[in-house]
């Protein structure tokens, strides 16, 4: 049956109560009921825990490491005698050898001596003192593989699953499947490198074919503006809060009219949502950012006192505070895009990777130490990752290429089992053994917050689009056990 309206302004009965639970707005209701356990069906344990999508989840909230340019496995976690034994000497592996940028040099052992540490035994080179510390909190996957040997298209793979732009990345699904913890804050939250963002820029953390309101909100909290256009420039004198309220209020009025003609697009929600969060931030972000309440021992765990430590460790500890205040996901990032100051070592490996390691070792070990012994990582899941790792021969004389073949990447906090690894590379540390992609890194991450990644999908273009695509299993080689739980 169809309602006819004499005018194209007025709305028939069934659009009305559509527009009115069945859009973006509907679904914000259901999740703030959902959250607070008052709908159908939501017992108080599930709320209590943020219940999940589709069983009991053991994270609440996630922060991401991401050491963008490649951060080298044979230097850091994955130790092989091999290269020691035959530095120098051809590199051959008995099949084609070829470099991504360069022509494939001698073997090349790592400049950093190596040590077993922790109960686990877990080799790490000394360029990672203090993140040796922590090996037993620690779950690594040591035969983590890309399906591409270029910055871009990884980076693209290990935060969206796919080596090409227009997909939505890890933080944005997250968001969109599980909504927020805070309102007063943003969900998915970037600390960029000052320097710069990553290749790709804003891709990474984009929210592509999602709802725009998904997307990474960037702040750069060692700037002097950390977040930009939050307040009107001091030259400003005639914007008063009474001005600023009428002009959000004739903004909203205009936006939601736009939208009564333009149904659908999800740009309109999130300019609407951009407001409204813009105006509480103004009073919540100030008070996240500002670093001076805590104390000197906290400070100088995360390396605040030292001018090689102090800027990413400023990150990092805006990191936890932003968890501690709900913020669901929060992306930290190390090196910019670009030729230099970041883990993309051609040249000499000794000093460009010693020295960005040199400022994120203290500071990452402390992140984890300080939601330890807060209670923090017994519903927070720390995620250490890069987008490939290096070649074992060497580029020129000291440096590494690209290198899609293994990498490491880490994972400490809730749900999972410390002191253990997973997979294995080759003698050689160029090739993973039965690799793992970042396929089953996010399945996993999904399950640990109560979703089955294959049951988390949005339609787009005729398909039901997912994180992993059609790929991935959760690795539960590395998942505590519930009877250690």
């Amino acid at each position: 049956m169809t309602i006819a309206t004499s005018s194209p302004d007025l709305l028939g009965r069934r659009e009305f109560l559509w527009r009115l639970g069945g859009g973006l707005g509907g679904i914000a209701v259901a999740q703030m009921l959902g959250k607070d356990g008052l709908l159908a069906g939501t017992t108080e344990a599930m709320a209590k825990l943020d219940g999940g999508l589709h069983h009991r989840p053991k994270v609440r909230r996630i922060v991401q490491l991401f050491m963008n340019g490649g951060a080298s496995q044979c230097d850091t976690f994955d130790y092989k005698p091999e290269l020691i034994k035959r530095h120098g000497q051809t590199f051959d592996p008995g099949s084609r050898v070829e470099a991504v940028t360069s022509v494939p040099g001698k073997v090349l052992k790592s400049p950093w001596d190596w040590k077993q540490y922790g109960e686990s035994g877990r080799w790490v080179s000394s360029v990672f003192p203090h993140v040796a510390t922590i090996v037993d909190d620690l779950a690594f996957l040591m035969s983590m593989a890309s399906k591409t040997n270029v910055h871009g298209p990884a980076s693209y793979m290990q935060n969206t699953g796919f080596v090409t732009p227009g997909f939505p990345s890890m933080g944005s699904w997250i968001s969109y499947g599980l909504g927020s913890l805070n309102d007063n804050l943003p969900t998915f939250v970037v600390l960029p490198d000052s320097r710069g963002l990553p290749y790709n820029n804003s891709g990474n953390f984009s929210s592509a074919f999602l709802p725009v309101a998904h997307q990474g909100t960037i702040i750069k909290a060692t700037a002097p503006v950390p977040i930009a256009d939050l307040f009107p420039p001091e030259s400003a004198r005639y914007i008063t809060p009474t001005a600023e309220a009428d002009g959000r209020a004739l903004l909203k009025t205009l936006n939601r009219d736009h939208m009564t003609r333009s149904p659908g697009d999800s740009r309109l929600e999130a300019r609407l949502s951009s407001y409204e969060m813009a105006a509480r931030m103004q009073l919540s972000a100030p008070e996240v950012l500002n670093l001076s309440g805590e104390s000197q021992a906290t400070r100088a765990l995360y390396g605040l006192d030292d001018k090689v430590t102090d800027e990413f460790g400023r990150n990092c500890l805006t990191a936890r505070r932003l968890l501690e205040r709900g913020v669901r996901f929060v992306q930290v990032w190390s090196g910019a895009g670009g030729a230099t100051g970041n883990w993309d070592n051609h040249n000499d490996v000794d000093k460009a990777l010693g020295s960005i390691a040199l400022s994120t070792d203290k500071p990452v070990a402390g992140l984890v130490k300080d939601l330890k012994a807060r209670g923090l990582l017994e519903d927070t899941l720390v995620i250490w990752t890069t987008e490939f790792g290096r070649m074992p021969f060497s580029q020129g004389s000291l440096g590494r290429d690209h290198n899609g073949g293994t990498f490491v990447s880490w994972l400490t906090g809730a749900g999972i089992e410390g002191g253990v690894a997973f997979g294995e590379s080759d003698e050689w540390s160029w090739k993973a053994r039965h690799p793992t992609y970042c396929y089953d890194l996010h399945a996993t991450i999904l399950h640990l917050l109560g979703i089955d990644h294959e049951r988390l999908t949005f339609r787009h273009n005729g398909s039901d689009r997912r994180l992993t695509d059609v790929h991935g299993r959760v690795i539960n080689e590395i998942l505590r056990s519930p009877a250690s739980s």
